[in-house]
């Protein structure tokens, strides 16, 4: 689905101008319908909306940590690892490109790693920024959350330009290919609250432990890869961008992201905050109660906005299980998702400022999820007394054996048997067939 942003322009009466809106293309699968506050002046605007990778205090971050490892590889090399980018190893695609399975070299050894490499559409609309923006932030940053950048690739050449990415290869594909496109082997709970707790980490790193605060703008299932162990790392910082500087509230930018994602007060208004990253997360922990997607047109139509679906079921406790992910059926998780739903509200929250903090939302979930894994211990051990209580049952029953049954049992026929002595024809009635069961005895 290709998605664009536009932005709307007043007449001085105060209607809207009938001038055809100019159309730029973002990211396959984002949109980004723009209501800028029109008033200000564009000089004003544009000064507003820089990327980040544009301030001096950025390329100072830059000069003092660029991390000396990142590898630069050739054309070539690239090529060949991806066997001529064969479609037969492809992996992804989107606005900027195709992502490829690769094989390279390790460094410093023979030895040989795979790599995921993203390969810019040369074609494309879009891209370059974008992979400007990832060159820059991935190889200074690293945080066991966030995907890690190996190497790029920049050549011009009679081809044209060539703008590669190389990164470590996450095996377990995406959240959204696991939670969203009904894979074999559906996501137990506890992984799910994992996963979730994974991509808060990697937000709340973003947002408050750095030099600098870094606003994903595009968080999503599909931007969530995991790896062997099914750790979550974020990925694709295309449309990242420095939150506002010291004493300044927002950054007033356009409006991009994905369609359902972007916080409601960002998409009015143009005004970008870390708090539009926590909305993203809330609409995430919904999908992944749920298992369904934000946005799902083959729904019927009151079904097919997920956050408009959900409202009626979560403040009612009755009603609740109705909206869990059918695949969790016989998962004692209820009272759990409860309160991942709870704290999905917190972050959805209509006042920006009444979201809670990233960091708030780590150690909330680490709350759930303490519980969550006390769950199954609880029902361990009722098992087990169940268990204790069978056994002390049969053996009293094989004591009782031998004595004379008390005056209150009934005697009658096994029900299965007496069910088959009744679809008998009496005439061909044999005695095999039925079994006596207790007896009276006076």
């Amino acid at each position: 689905m290709k998605c664009f942003y536009f932005t709307k322009d007043e007449e001085e009466g105060g209607t809207l101008s009938s001038r055809e809106s100019k159309v730029s293309w973002v990211r396959s699968l984002s949109v980004a319908s723009s209501s800028v506050d029109t008033r200000k002046s564009r000089s004003d605007l544009d000064s507003e909306s820089r990327d980040f990778t544009e301030t001096f205090e950025f390329y100072e971050f830059l000069t003092q940590r660029r991390a000396n490892d990142l590898r630069v590889f050739s054309f070539s090399e690239l090529k060949m690892a991806t066997k001529g980018f064969s479609r037969g190893l492809m992996i992804g695609e989107g606005g900027f490109g195709c992502v490829y399975r690769g094989v390279v070299g390790a460094p410093c050894s023979d030895l040989k790693m795979e790599v995921a490499v993203k390969r810019l559409n040369r074609h494309g609309f879009q891209g370059h920024k974008e992979w400007i923006n990832e060159v820059n932030f991935l190889g200074v940053v690293k945080h066991p959350n966030l995907v890690k950048l190996i190497g790029y690739c920049a050549e011009d050449d009679e081809r044209g330009m060539q703008r590669l990415l190389v990164y470590e290869l996450m095996r377990n594909k995406s959240l959204e290919d696991h939670l969203l496109a009904r894979a074999a082997a559906p996501l137990s709970w506890t992984l799910r609250l994992k996963i979730a707790q994974d991509a808060a980490r990697g937000l709340a790193y973003l947002h408050e432990e750095m030099d600098f605060q870094l606003i994903f703008r595009d968080f999503k299932p599909s931007n969530i890869l995991l790896d062997e162990d099914f750790i979550a790392k974020l990925s694709d910082f295309g449309l990242a961008r420095q939150g506002p500087a010291a004493g300044l509230t927002h950054v007033s930018t356009s409006v991009v992201g994905t369609v359902g994602y972007a916080a409601p007060e960002y998409v009015q208004t143009g005004r970008l905050t870390a708090k539009s990253d926590v909305w993203s997360f809330g609409v995430v922990l919904y999908e992944l109660i749920t298992g369904r997607r934000v946005l799902e047109r083959n729904l019927p139509r009151a079904e097919q906005k997920l956050l408009e679906w959900v409202r009626p079921y979560v403040s009612d406790t009755k009603k609740f299980h109705f909206i869990l992910d059918r695949r969790l059926e016989g998962h004692d998780c209820i009272k759990s998702a409860q309160r991942l739903a709870s704290l999905a509200n917190k972050c959805l929250a209509k006042n920006a400022r009444s979201r809670p903090r990233m960091s708030e939302v780590v150690d909330m979930l680490e709350n759930i999820i303490i519980d969550a894994e006390a769950v199954p211990e609880t029902l361990k051990e009722a098992e087990n007394v169940n268990e204790e209580v069978d056994t002390k049952e049969e053996g009293r029953e094989e004591v009782e054996l031998g004595k004379p049954e008390s005056n209150n049992q009934k005697w009658g026929f096994d029900f299965k048997e007496m069910v088959s002595f009744r679809n008998k024809s009496i005439g061909k009635l044999d005695g095999r067939n039925w079994t006596a069961g207790l007896v009276k005895t006076s």
